[in-house]
């Protein structure tokens, strides 16, 4: 008999053995059940997370690197008192950055400000205004869904221009166009010139979808007459990033007059800081979720091999039989396997059935994605799960004398 036969039989043997006890079955794929649909909830989560964070931290751009006074992640208390030692970053830095570097793209002076944006009876208590110049457009990937983005002659006349948020223009004009009209922001007026595509993901609750982008020179008569600003740099291709850094470095080290063992007075961010946060804070979430999992799958297994220890009692002399008629170790050793497998699939099915739902729910709340590759994963985790559940009872079967097993009664 050759293996796909055994296969083939061992399947027939399991689901009659499966059918045959129905309610001791169903029973039995409780416990996987919980802890399958704790899987593909985890793993969902983490997923949708994922994909949410990564479409986001993309709108950033792996090629910009951001000049602020202050790291993003800094270690200590002591490390941000010394941040907060250092000059502010001025519109002069942005200057000789645009003189001076090679290699980059674009580049843009940053300043923002939280204010009251109203237009007739809409309006939001708190929407961040952005004062900036025509390049931020390109530092920040941003896209248009209306209109056009600030001209480079209306940044520099500091025109009362602006482009805004998707959400923020639904929130002010439900339904309509705001391009052409003219909104009010801390009391000042400005004309709609272009509406943003919307970003989504992180951005959701801030970002892009919210902001209210005027020209700088207007953002320091409006908002904020001397802001502490942040300089965004695009460099020309991904590959020359590092060199387009220590430029950078040089060039604002140059500018401020920094003797060569002085540390820098500004820092440098890029993405790869979000990223590496990111992924800690993920490997933690991910290894507190596998324990829990884990947890649950433990316990299912631990019910399904009980199960299967029951079922080779019951069965000891259908064994006797199986094994005097020249049934070999392996074949009873399979069958049971199988059955123990089968058992946890079906379990896994039923989990799969349940957390469809459930994570349609948990999308409301969080970003939640059942992608193929978590239900492969669920159902792989189910078959894996029988076949150390089922080994021990299946390796008993297997090893019964046939004399003595037919014996019993």
């Amino acid at each position: 008999m050759n293996f796909f036969t055994e296969l083939r039989e061992g399947l027939l043997i399991s689901w009659s053995a499966i059918r045959a006890n129905k309610l001791r079955s169903v029973l039995t794929t409780l416990g996987i059940v919980i802890g399958i649909v704790t899987v593909t909830l985890m793993g969902t989560a983490i997923e949708g997370l994922n994909r949410s964070f990564m479409d986001s931290i993309s709108s950033i751009g792996a090629d910009v690197l951001y000049v602020e006074r202050t790291g993003w992640f800094l270690q200590s208390q002591q490390d941000w008192g010394k941040a907060m030692k250092n000059p502010h970053i001025a519109l002069a830095d942005a200057d000789v950055l645009e003189k001076q570097m090679t290699l980059a793209l674009a580049i843009a002076p940053v300043a923002q400000e939280d204010t009251p944006v109203n237009y007739k009876k809409h309006g939001t208590s708190d929407a961040p205004v952005v004062g900036t110049t025509e390049q931020y457009q390109v530092t920040s990937g941003l896209t248009l869904a209306e209109g056009r983005f600030l001209s480079a002659a209306e940044c520099d006349g500091g025109r009362p221009v602006c482009v805004i948020g998707s959400d923020l223009a639904t929130n002010l004009y439900p339904g309509g166009s705001l391009v052409g009209e003219t909104i009010s922001a801390n009391r000042h007026d400005f004309q709609v010139v272009g509406v943003l595509e919307k970003q989504g993901g992180f951005a959701e609750s801030g970002g892009a979808d919210n902001e209210l982008i005027v020209p700088i020179a207007q953002f320091t008569r409006a908002f904020w007459f001397n802001p502490d600003y942040d300089i965004q740099v695009k460099v020309r291709s991904l590959d020359e990033l590092d060199d387009a850094k220590e430029e950078l470095r040089a060039v604002l080290r140059r500018f401020r007059h920094l003797a060569p063992g002085d540390p820098d007075n500004f820092s440098i961010n890029q993405q790869d800081q979000y990223l590496e946060m990111f992924h800690k804070v993920a490997g933690t979430i991910e290894g507190i979720g596998l324990f829990i999992t884990g947890l649950s799958l433990f316990v299912g297994g631990i019910g399904i091999m009980n199960i299967m220890f029951v079922s080779v009692a019951e069965r000891t002399r259908e064994i006797g039989v199986r094994k005097a008629i020249g049934a070999k170790r392996r074949t009873i050793l399979l069958q049971f396997l199988i059955e123990a497998a089968c058992i946890c699939l079906i379990g896994g099915v039923i989990a799969l059935l349940i957390a469809w739902p459930a994570t349609w729910l948990l999308r409301k709340a969080m970003p939640a994605v059942m992608s193929p590759g978590i239900v492969c994963l669920a159902l792989l985790v189910s078959a894996v799960t029988g076949v150390v559940s089922g080994f021990f009872p299946a390796w008993r079967a297997a090893r019964m004398n046939p004399v003595d097993a037919l014996r019993n009664e």
